[in-house]
């Protein structure tokens, strides 16, 4: 009894953390917070944050911490030249076209209607084969970098924007790398009421779980290497982000057929199509519409959940 006491307690405390007291920047409303950012996530990234080392848990935080990330930097020339050739040849725009393997990205896909794109370059374990095939240099580059988990390059095309969100999982911090941009601060990220703007050849690292938004209010494309490396903690949370980690290699997402696809990838890649079929009902017919909508969304949450509740278990057992 005491124990479920807690665990209620834990859950409803992380969420009221996340959602009135960390940081700087706040969601206009509850509702904004549910739309825009996961709470069912937030009392497991609030271990995280109790076990993330000082230098780490503000807004941004000094590259330098990572002691391999320099070889980004020196191989510029290498990584610019890869994926601008992905960007001639059209190669970023074929992942977020409808039906396209890699249009049914879980974690990603309400960017796609505001032009932006991207391409997966490793995932968490994975090393897509497709970026075998047309970024060999930036992936033997990238496996020099322990530190980082998961890479792909990102694109936002001109007068466009990311609206304020948070993404789910704290398992790790973000790396951007401007690889072509428009060295401006017209384009530029937001984290937690700070704004950054890109530079050709120079990167930052941020805590993308704070509200963040992206604007690019110039003529010109932003292409990056976007990064997620390892967030610093002492060992408890080490520990925890181990098993934390399996959920986030269930949501590897193709670029293309050859490679690979994660099990909630796929999950949301067989209710994604039914969710467009149902939006002829919006029209026609809305409290149907909203009724379906809300059913396909609260299966993928469960399907989270039972995930994490199953790693939390094993924690438990373990411990």
């Amino acid at each position: 009894m005491l124990f479920s006491l807690f665990m209620f307690t834990w859950f409803a405390g992380s969420i009221f953390y996340v959602f009135k007291l960390r940081g700087d920047a706040r969601y206009v409303s509850f509702t904004q917070y549910l739309r825009k950012s996961w709470p069912i996530f937030a009392p497991f990234n609030s271990i995280l944050y109790l076990f993330t080392r000082k230098q780490a848990q503000g807004a941004y935080s000094d590259p330098a911490q990572y002691k391999n990330l320099h070889l980004i930097k020196e191989n510029y020339s290498t990584i610019l030249d890869e994926a601008k050739a992905l960007f001639d040849n059209g190669n970023f725009c074929q992942t977020n076209e409808p039906g396209s393997p890699g249009y049914y990205d879980v974690g990603f896909r309400t960017f796609f209607k505001y032009g932006w794109s991207k391409f997966y370059l490793n995932w968490y374990g994975y090393q897509h084969e497709s970026a075998k095939r047309l970024c060999p240099k930036t992936q033997a580059i990238l496996a020099q970098i322990p530190e980082v988990k998961g890479a792909m390059f990102s694109i936002l095309p001109p007068r466009s924007q990311l609206t304020i969100h948070s993404d789910p999982l704290a398992c790790s911090l973000r790396y951007h790398f401007g690889l072509m941009v428009p060295n401006s601060p017209d384009c530029f990220i937001n984290v937690d009421n700070k704004a950054k703007h890109w530079l050709n050849g120079e990167g930052f690292v941020f805590d993308e779980t704070f509200p963040h938004f992206v604007r690019n209010d110039t003529d010109e494309h932003r292409l990056i290497l976007m990064c997620d490396v390892e967030r610093p903690m002492s060992w408890p949370g080490r520990l925890f982000n181990y098993f934390y980690g399996f959920l986030v290699r269930t949501t590897v997402v193709p670029n293309t057929a050859e490679d690979k696809i994660g099990k909630a990838s796929a999950l949301f890649a067989k209710v994604s199509p039914l969710l467009a079929d149902g939006k002829a009902l919006k029209k026609t017919n809305p409290p149907l519409y909203k009724l379906i909508k809300y059913s396909l969304n609260t299966g993928l949450l469960l399907a989270f959940f039972f995930i994490i509740f199953a790693i939390y278990e094993l924690i438990v057992a373990i411990l």
